[in-house]
């Protein structure tokens, strides 16, 4: 397995809000899944972060100063290097009803309400990560067998 391999196996959990208390609950709550926690404490944050690293999954707080989850999950979508990084959203649960449907048409995949429960939080989360996981090993083989295709195309 090579490093790039390795480096994308350990693609992170980006979480973004604007309260630092949020940030610490979250990463006490996905700490035992042991895969890397990146922080963001905005929309602006979160799209320089998802430059950076391979995401596997975003939870998005849509109440945000500045850009909002909405904004944020609009400007993920566009970019073609992070268009499928799936997205579940985060907020409290007094906020718009309206705000789950705003959610799935800008894109989220998943919608969680705070306070949250940390078990299916945490399941929620480990579902998206064995697809992210799945994901990759399915390009791995398509790679795989492209080349398998390339050097049987060359035999005489």
């Amino acid at each position: 397995m090579s490093s790039a391999d390795t480096h994308d196996e350990r693609a992170g959990i980006l979480l973004v809000d604007d309260m630092e208390d949020n940030l610490t609950a979250l990463e006490a709550v996905l700490a035992s899944l042991n895969e890397p926690l990146v922080r963001a404490r905005s929309g602006e944050e979160a799209m320089k972060a998802l430059l950076r690293r391979p995401i596997a999954l975003i939870l998005l707080d849509i109440r945000m100063p500045g850009m909002d989850g909405f904004e944020t999950a609009a400007h993920i979508k566009r970019l073609t290097q992070t268009r499928d990084v799936p997205i579940i959203f985060l907020t409290g649960a007094d906020d718009d009803s309206g705000y789950a449907f705003r959610g799935y048409a800008t894109g989220a995949a998943d919608y969680v309400t705070k306070p949250f429960d940390p078990w299916v939080l945490r399941a929620k989360v480990s579902v998206f990560l064995d697809l992210y996981r799945k994901g990759r090993e399915v390009e791995r083989l398509r790679a795989e067998i492209e080349d398998l295709k390339r050097r049987v195309e060359q035999v005489p």
